[in-house]
């Protein structure tokens, strides 16, 4: 245990402080020891209310934290604070990082490619597919799946991840001595076996319908975008959206059947701007290139892992001279425009653009908008 840790720990005890108003000390000093061992007089010149200046001088919570670090330790929790090396440098970048994580599990599976994945607590038979289905055919391509381990989307998310043989973070409303809701409490554990299960609530906080919304941000935070399936009006999982638009983040939405009131969510987000997605590769290619790259697979899969794979080769030995040539001028990192095309390969432009559509059709090129060409993964 990091010995920094017990005074970012004592810091959240302190009553009047707060996530952002610990930040701002914190800053101001530049370490959360330094506030704890500051002067009276320096502890109000940072601009922070006399009670809580007299709470800081005076030590209060580090008692607190010393015990909360031990019962974290019985109960197999790793608490990461903000200056360890292992907190998330996505999660950093939001307006109010937490101060510190309880983890239950794989620490590294932080550091990955993160998507959240959020949606209906009461979905459909088609909601609860898709989302299953998303979620594998991502973690099978390395991108670690984040979710809220509730009943429903969450749920087939996480199940969709492990099926995958991937990881996935589980992010809870509560604290770290339980599991909620309990019926989940099996899905958790096969979650830490791989994956993380995390909270920044203290020990023994209950899950109470205000630590969701909190919640909420850390899993947007901790993640390159959100994709939303299934969602009502006033779902929460909206909330999840409108924190990954604040936070810079990609958000993708899952099209429903507009006479659904589940489908509201989605369908109104596409219409905001969101990116509608029907498959992995729709959420892939937002990314970054240097993502893009790092997050392919050793081997295209289907459902026992050669199918796809095998076909595609076969094909590509079956192309003609002019299909090679365009094929060979794709990349998988970045998308061409059919100009650029056009130019590399010196074929006239007739047989290029018949040999992009035989290429599109037989799975191996895919059209982006904007008559931009990229090779499919």
């Amino acid at each position: 245990m990091d010995n920094g840790t017990v005074f970012w720990v004592g810091l959240s005890r302190i009553e009047g402080l707060g996530v952002r108003g610990i930040h701002k000390l914190v800053s101001y000093f530049g370490s959360p020891k330094a506030a704890y061992m500051a002067s009276l007089t320096e502890l109000e010149g940072s601009g922070l209310p006399a009670a809580v200046c007299q709470s800081v001088f005076s030590q209060a919570g580090l008692k607190e934290a010393e015990k909360e670090i031990e019962a974290g330790a019985k109960c197999g929790c790793q608490l990461i604070d903000y200056d360890n090396p292992a907190y998330p440098s996505l999660l950093r970048q939001i307006a109010d990082p937490p101060l510190v994580l309880y983890v239950k599990g794989d620490v590294q599976a932080l550091s990955g490619h993160c998507l959240a994945v959020v949606g209906s607590r009461r979905p459909s038979a088609y909601g609860l597919q898709v989302a299953r289905r998303l979620a594998r055919d991502l973690a099978e391509r390395n991108l670690v799946i984040v979710s809220g381990l509730a009943r429903g989307i969450d749920s087939a998310a996480h199940h969709g991840a492990l099926e995958g043989k991937g990881k996935t973070i589980a992010v809870q409303g509560r604290g770290m001595d339980g599991i909620y809701p309990a019926e989940n409490r099996r899905l958790a554990d096969k979650i830490m076996e791989s994956g993380a299960v995390i909270s920044e609530f203290p020990l023994g906080t209950g899950p109470t319908p205000e630590n969701f919304p909190i919640r909420n941000r850390v899993i947007s935070g901790l993640s390159l975008g959100v994709m939303v399936i299934e969602a009502s009006e006033y779902s929460g999982s909206l909330i999840t959206a409108r924190l990954a638009a604040e936070h810079n983040r990609e958000v993708f939405a899952v099209p429903g059947n507009i006479t659904s009131a589940q489908s509201f969510g989605p369908n109104h987000l596409i219409k905001q701007g969101a990116k509608l997605v029907g498959e992995w590769m729709d959420i892939v290619e937002e990314f970054p290139p240097d993502v893009r790259m790092q997050l392919l697979p050793s081997g295209e899969a289907s459902d026992d892992g050669r199918g796809i794979k095998e076909s595609g080769k076969l094909f590509e030995e079956s192309l003609t001279v002019e299909q090679k040539k365009v094929f060979e001028s794709l990349r998988v990192d970045e998308a061409l425009f059919v100009d650029s095309i056009l130019d590399s390969v010196s074929l006239p432009q007739a047989q290029v653009m018949q040999a992009l559509l035989e290429l599109e059709m037989n799975g191996l090129v895919r059209q982006l908008p904007g008559k931009n060409f990229i090779r499919k993964l």
